[in-house]
Protein backbone atom coordinates (compact mmCIF):
# COMPACT_ATOMS: atom_id res chain seq x y z
CA UNK A 1 0.00 0.00 0.00
CA UNK A 2 1.67 3.61 -0.70
CA UNK A 3 0.67 5.83 1.83
CA UNK A 4 -0.44 9.89 -0.19
CA UNK A 5 0.39 12.54 1.26
CA UNK A 6 2.33 13.28 5.03
CA UNK A 7 3.53 10.46 6.83
CA UNK A 8 2.25 9.24 10.19
CA UNK A 9 3.92 9.89 13.22
CA UNK A 10 3.76 6.25 14.82
CA UNK A 11 7.47 5.55 14.47
CA UNK A 12 10.11 7.02 16.34
CA UNK A 13 12.70 6.77 14.12
CA UNK A 14 11.16 8.11 11.36
CA UNK A 15 10.85 11.51 14.02
CA UNK A 16 13.86 13.73 14.67
CA UNK A 17 14.21 17.03 16.58
CA UNK A 18 14.61 19.90 13.88
CA UNK A 19 11.40 18.20 11.77
CA UNK A 20 7.90 20.06 11.18
CA UNK A 21 5.04 17.75 12.05
CA UNK A 22 1.62 18.18 13.23
CA UNK A 23 0.59 17.18 16.77
CA UNK A 24 -2.97 16.39 18.80
CA UNK A 25 -2.18 17.74 22.36
CA UNK A 26 -3.99 15.90 24.83
CA UNK A 27 -6.80 18.66 25.38
CA UNK A 28 -7.38 18.62 21.51
CA UNK A 29 -7.71 14.59 21.37
CA UNK A 30 -11.58 15.16 21.14
CA UNK A 31 -12.44 17.37 18.21
CA UNK A 32 -9.04 16.16 16.97
CA UNK A 33 -7.83 19.88 16.52
CA UNK A 34 -3.79 19.74 15.04
CA UNK A 35 -1.20 22.20 15.88
CA UNK A 36 1.47 22.35 13.87
CA UNK A 37 5.30 22.97 14.94
CA UNK A 38 8.99 22.01 15.15
CA UNK A 39 10.03 19.03 17.06
CA UNK A 40 12.31 19.66 19.98
CA UNK A 41 12.34 16.47 21.79
CA UNK A 42 10.68 13.00 21.62
CA UNK A 43 8.81 11.88 24.76
CA UNK A 44 8.14 8.31 23.73
CA UNK A 45 10.87 6.16 24.52
CA UNK A 46 9.51 2.68 22.63
CA UNK A 47 9.81 2.24 19.08
CA UNK A 48 6.47 2.26 18.03
CA UNK A 49 3.14 3.79 19.16
CA UNK A 50 -0.17 3.07 18.20
CA UNK A 51 -1.50 6.40 18.88
CA UNK A 52 1.67 8.51 17.25
CA UNK A 53 5.19 9.30 19.37
CA UNK A 54 4.46 11.91 21.87
CA UNK A 55 7.15 15.19 21.36
CA UNK A 56 7.80 18.36 22.93
CA UNK A 57 7.71 21.21 20.12
CA UNK A 58 9.69 24.65 20.53
CA UNK A 59 7.70 26.46 22.45
CA UNK A 60 6.84 23.87 24.93
CA UNK A 61 3.49 22.46 23.48
CA UNK A 62 3.21 18.73 23.74
CA UNK A 63 1.76 16.54 21.56
CA UNK A 64 1.30 12.92 19.46
CA UNK A 65 3.04 13.15 16.49
CA UNK A 66 -0.41 12.86 13.73
CA UNK A 67 1.06 13.90 10.29
CA UNK A 68 5.49 14.03 9.30
CA UNK A 69 5.27 16.94 7.00
CA UNK A 70 9.41 17.30 6.91
CA UNK A 71 12.57 18.76 7.80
Amino acid sequence: MVEDGPMNGNNRSDIAPGMRVRVVRKEDQRSGALTEGVVRDLLTKSPHHPHGIKVRLEGGIVGRVKEILGA
